[in-house]
Order: C-alpha cells, then structure tokens, then sequence
C-alpha cells in the first residue's frame, strides 16, 4: 500500500501542476487557452464538485449508465438518449464499425451531440472490448493483438506491454477513451486469460496497464472478482464459484489488488461480473452484491475507482429479475456505471429504474453523488477532448 499512498502523493502534486499551469485538453478552460493566461488554479477535485454540484439528479444519473448504440452514424436514437435521458458513456461494437474515417467521425459526432444538443458538462466516456484474440473489434482497421493466452504463453512482459501501448493509441486516435481489457482473470475454458499462474497474470496485467498508461488510453481489469473458474457462459446463464475469500484473495484477486495498491484509481475501471459466490453472497451475482462490490472491493481491497457493471442484458442476470431491478441493485451494491450494451427499450428501462429508485428514495443521494464525483473526476483528469 506504500507505493500506492506515495504514487497518489506525486499524483497530487502533478494534477495541482497541471490544473495551475496549463488547461486540460477536455476543453472546461478555453476562455485561457491563450498564450500567456495562467488558468483557474482550482484544484482538480474543486473542479469536479464545481461540475457535480450545478447537475440535476436526472443528469447524474445519466452518468452512470453506459449504452449500446445501433449503426455506423449518430442516429436520431443515440442522439435521443443523450438529450432525453443525459447518458454519459457508449460503448461501441463491431455493428457500429466500418472503417477508420467513418469510426473517427462517429466518436466526433456522439462528443459534439452531447455537448451541444444533450448540453453534458463533461464528454463521453466512449469504450470497446478490445482484448486480442477472439474478442477484438474493428479487425479490418484496427490490428488486432494477439490472445492474451498467446501473449503468456511467449512469456514476454515488454510484448504485453508495446501491444497494449500500440492498441491504445489507435484506439485513442479513433476518438475511443475506454478499453475494457486486460482480462485479469486466472486461467479461463478458453484464450482470454494471460495464464493458470496468478503471479504470471500479475506481471502480464501490470505490463499491460503500463502500455495503456503511455497511450493515455482509459483501461479496465476484468472480470472482477475473477471468472477463471466458470463452467457457464454469463452470456446464458449464471456459474457458482463456491470458494472462499481466502482462496480468492491467494488466487483470483491477486491482480486486481496488484494494480490497486500500485495504480492511480481514476486511470483504470474495474468490471464486476455476473458470477456468484456464495462463500461471500449466496444470495447475489457479483455484479448485485454489496457484499461484493461494497465489502470487498472497495473497504477490503481499497479501491477508489469506477466501478461498473460488465452488460446486465447477459442471461447471468437478465434472467432473474427486470432490467429495472437489477440496474438499481447493481447500483445499492455500489457500482458506479450499469453498462447495458444492445437495445434501447433495455436501457430506457435502466435508467427509467434508476430514476424512480432516486425519487422514492430507495437510492442514496450521497453515494450517487460520490460516484458522479468519481466519473467526472475520471473525465477530467484523463483529458478526454470534448
């Protein structure tokens, strides 16, 4: 934990540089981009509760849902989404993708509609699941890397590393902010996970989020707390992991909490599966679990980070209850963003629960207000260009 409480100590110092000297590129200080103008020396957070607090609740809870959107241009229904119900985070796929110029142009035109027509303080997180392998998008324009099996198979930290600095860079330059990968997982039925090994996952993991650091792409560990060892597809249905916290924490957990105590929180997300365990909820998939998500992600293992959710239309959980209910259980189990990535009825849906859970006061207002605070300060910090 010292190299983590140092890190944020230089980090500190860094960001009170940044925010005193020179603007963000995310564009919040225009009026001093001027040679010569010395900006707000506001200090980052100063800057996010300034943000945080002139938002509605409607808008704040429009930050922490991330959609799917259909087709390969902004349609009048993605646009509709950001305006009517201030959804701050997209997450594209291979239906939206045809080329770089066209990809470059949506990214532009999704950025541009929520700062102009939907009125968003703060730009879009715009993410993608490109892992390597067999989970890549874009394949025709965007060199997809190798598997992480392969990658940890050749056994080489600077090859994990220089490809996930390569992907991220091209990612950025298409206007996409947020990858969600590496796999973090400990040995898996198929290609997604660097090895068996937790310490080989552990230096593959930290190779990779350094490659991610140097591009300045957004990254995410996943799937928390580990889903090595599922025998069913989350696609389909939910898998029953019965092991204990201690074997976790001897095993799956260890890279996450590598990169917990050694990262900057807000330049990573962490994304919470569908799994159950339980030895730590018998009750709940990771994903709706306080005990989980709350317990023991954030107190035990100390992570400060966003949350969210991997996509609740998976069968894990969309079978067990509507997109309403488990949109707000994943949010009182203290995930920061619900992610919901394929039909708009769905997400309407997710929203309109988390909406009227607020209003009846079945949401905390301080904890959506510090997962708000979390997703701007995220926003901000990494300069996406708005």
């Amino acid at each position: 934990m010292w190299n983590k409480k140092f890190a944020a100590l230089i980090g500190g110092i860094v960001v009170l540089a940044v925010v005193g000297g020179i603007s963000f590129s995310s564009g919040w200080d225009k009026s001093n981009q001027k040679a010569g103008n010395i900006v707000s020396e506001k200090t980052l957070d100063e800057k996010v509760d300034a943000i945080v607090d002139k938002m509605t609740y409607k808008e704040k809870l429009g930050q922490m849902v991330m959609i799917g959107i259909h087709g390969t241009e902004l349609s009048d229904d993605a646009a509709y989404m950001l305006s009517q119900y201030h959804i701050g985070n997209v997450i594209l796929f291979d239906r939206n993708l045809q080329s770089r110029e066209q990809t470059a142009k949506l990214t532009a035109d999704l950025q541009r509609s929520a700062k102009e027509n939907a009125h968003q303080p703060v730009p879009l997180f715009i993410a993608i699941d490109e892992e390597g392998g067999r989970v890549v998008r874009g394949r025709n324009f965007i060199e997809p890397p190798p598997s992480q099996q392969e990658l940890g198979n050749a056994g080489e930290t600077t090859a994990v590393e220089a490809w996930a600095r390569k992907t991220g860079a091209a990612l950025k330059d298409l206007g996409i902010n947020v990858n969600f990968a590496p796999v973090a997982d400990i040995g898996s039925q198929d290609t997604r996970s660097y090895s068996n090994d937790p310490d080989a996952v552990v230096k593959f993991v930290k190779a990779a989020a350094q490659g991610y650091e140097s591009s300045r792409e957004i990254y995410a560990l996943k799937h928390f707390p580990g889903i090595g060892r599922g025998t069913v597809d989350s696609h389909k249905d939910i898998s029953s992991i019965d092991v204990t916290e201690d074997t976790l924490f001897k095993s799956d957990l260890k890279p996450f909490q590598a990169l917990i105590d050694e990262k900057a929180d807000q330049d990573f997300f962490i994304l919470v599966s569908h799994l159950k365990y339980p030895q730590l909820d018998k009750e709940n998939a990771a994903s709706q679990s306080h005990a989980i998500v709350t317990g023991l992600l954030r107190k035990k293992m100390g992570y400060n980070g966003l949350i969210i959710t991997d996509d609740l239309e998976m069968g894990a959980v969309a079978k067990y209850g509507s997109y309403r209910d488990i949109g707000v259980k994943a949010v009182k189990a203290g995930v920061d963003i619900v992610m919901m990535c394929h039909e708009y009825p769905h997400e309407t849906d997710v929203y309109l629960g988390l909406l009227a859970a607020y209003e009846n006061g079945e949401l905390d207002k301080d904890q959506i207000d510090a997962s708000v605070r979390r997703i701007v300060k995220a926003k901000l910090r990494n300069g996406i260009p708005y």
